[in-house]
């Protein structure tokens, strides 16, 4: 060693490497080399004051504002026992429910496909008036 006096240890424990270029931590001011200079590498305890991410509910999917140097753990947590909106009986819900009335059909669409001259609800497939046999009036409008 030449210099020992420039450069600065690591200050990860199982690492210690001598950089000469270190880099400090800026949410717990101890001095890193490149590779445990995140948050996550050396496991700053300090971290949530620093970081800007908005933690979303895990249940409503909603974000939740955390206030500078609270734990967003605890604030999501207390979210899902006070404020949470999730409702597990809407996860159930059926998107598909408009069923087509041509008999033998049992397709089922998100939207309703109204025909204009019977006012059945029908499939794609069937939604045409010459495609379900329409008895609504004695023309048809086209013969798509």
């Amino acid at each position: 060693m030449e210099l020992p006096w420039l450069g600065e240890h690591c200050s990860e424990r199982t690492c210690k490497q001598l950089d000469f270029l270190p880099l400090k931590c800026d949410a717990c001011g101890e001095v890193f080399c490149k590779d445990h200079i995140r948050y996550d590498d050396h496991k700053c305890s300090s971290a949530y004051k620093k970081n800007v991410q908005v933690p979303v509910c895990p249940l409503c999917h909603t974000p939740i504002p955390v206030q500078k140097g609270e734990i967003p753990d605890i604030v999501v947590g207390a979210h899902i026992d006070k404020d949470c909106k999730y409702n597990p009986a809407q996860q159930k819900q059926k998107i598909f429910t408009n069923k087509c009335v041509k008999p033998g059909c049992k397709r089922k669409e998100m939207m309703k496909l109204v025909c204009e001259q019977c006012g059945g609800s029908f499939c794609i497939k069937h939604r045409h008036p010459l495609d379900h046999d329409c008895k609504g009036s004695s023309q048809p409008i086209s013969k798509a």
